[in-house]
């Protein structure tokens, strides 16, 4: 980890730190460790904002870090056919491979580096499945999903799929070249990732050398978030501790700091993170399982839509 890189950041465009006199660092208000559990048909996760209110997580739903797990062979897993509607899948694989499919012929085959960004929308039915050779040989596997909230206005907008290939996010330096960037959606310091969103965010995975630290501006009318992939560091101008497995939440401000210790454990030469910020929707939020609403009776209608089999069928050549 990780899969898209370069020798030497100093080569790319470069972030330049807010002036201090000018811009209002974010405080760290909350550090969270997330619990572990199994998702679909048994691969292991970390429920990565199930400590954190969700009064700080608006436009987010929820995050899952899927492993880190090195499968031997017959052991990798995924999840079966489920109905979404109401908000959008974000899966960012770093390392390993998985399938996608819906029932509206999306999907495809994402591994090292690339998002599949599924905009549910009104409803399909969705497959994540591990490749049958990684089946058959086992092998390290590493991602994300997040789920971003979708406004009522566009809850019932036909579904869509993003095929955001590695290669095509927007790679960044630190001022001083500590921290390597990957924008894959939304815009930090005039540089814009190539993910299109209905909500207004940003997601960035940073990888962040020992010792470094890297500052970024940051939208004011953004809420921001942090993650540890892997490694250990610190956040905020006070440098509040957290690392592999544990979410920060920030408060108000614009512009955020992140470091790395200056030891790091075995398992990664860098520190890991993802950063996120999204634009509030203030909106009610009725959740229960696949389905993110704004009401209960939108919730109900969701299922029996799913049970009538409006929400689309699993195609004949599926997985």
């Amino acid at each position: 980890m990780p899969a898209v890189t370069v020798d030497n950041p100093l080569t790319l465009p470069r972030v330049t730190a807010p002036d201090p006199a000018v811009a209002s660092a974010r405080p760290v208000l909350t550090v969270a460790t997330a619990p572990e559990g199994y998702e679909g048909e048994g691969f292991p996760v970390r429920r990565a904002f199930a400590k954190i209110n969700t009064k700080y997580l608006d436009p987010f739903i929820m995050m899952d870090q899927m492993g880190e797990v090195d499968y031997a062979a017959g052991e990798p897993k995924g999840t079966p056919w489920h109905p979404h509607r109401g908000f959008e899948t974000v899966t960012y694989i770093i390392d390993g491979t998985f399938v996608h499919q819906d029932s509206h012929g999306g999907g495809g085959v994402i591994t090292d580096g690339d998002t599949q960004w599924m905009t549910a929308g009104s409803g399909l039915l969705h497959i994540e499945t591990p490749p049958e050779s990684l089946v058959m040989s086992g092998g390290l596997f590493h991602g994300l999903q997040l789920w971003v909230n979708l406004p009522a206005s566009d809850k019932m907008i036909a579904p869509k799929y993003q095929d955001i290939r590695g290669g095509s996010v927007k790679l960044l330096s630190s001022e001083d070249g500590g921290a390597l960037l990957r924008v894959i959606a939304g815009e930090v310091d005039g540089h814009q990732g190539p993910g299109a969103t209905h909500t207004p965010i940003t997601m960035i995975h940073a990888s962040i050398n020992p010792g470094a630290q890297v500052t970024l501006p940051w939208r004011s009318d953004f809420n921001a978030l942090a993650y540890g992939l892997a490694g250990k560091g610190s956040a905020g101008q006070e440098r509040r501790p957290f690392g592999m497995g544990q979410a920060v939440v920030f408060g108000d401000g614009d512009s955020l700091t992140i470091r790395a210790d200056e030891t790091q454990d075995s398992r990664s030469a860098n520190f890991e993170v993802v950063l996120l910020g999204g634009l509030p929707i203030r909106e009610p939020v009725a959740w229960y399982g696949p389905f993110v609403m704004n009401s209960h009776r939108e919730l109900q209608q969701a299922m029996e839509d799913f049970q009538a089999g409006r929400l689309g069928t699993i195609p004949t050549d599926a997985h």
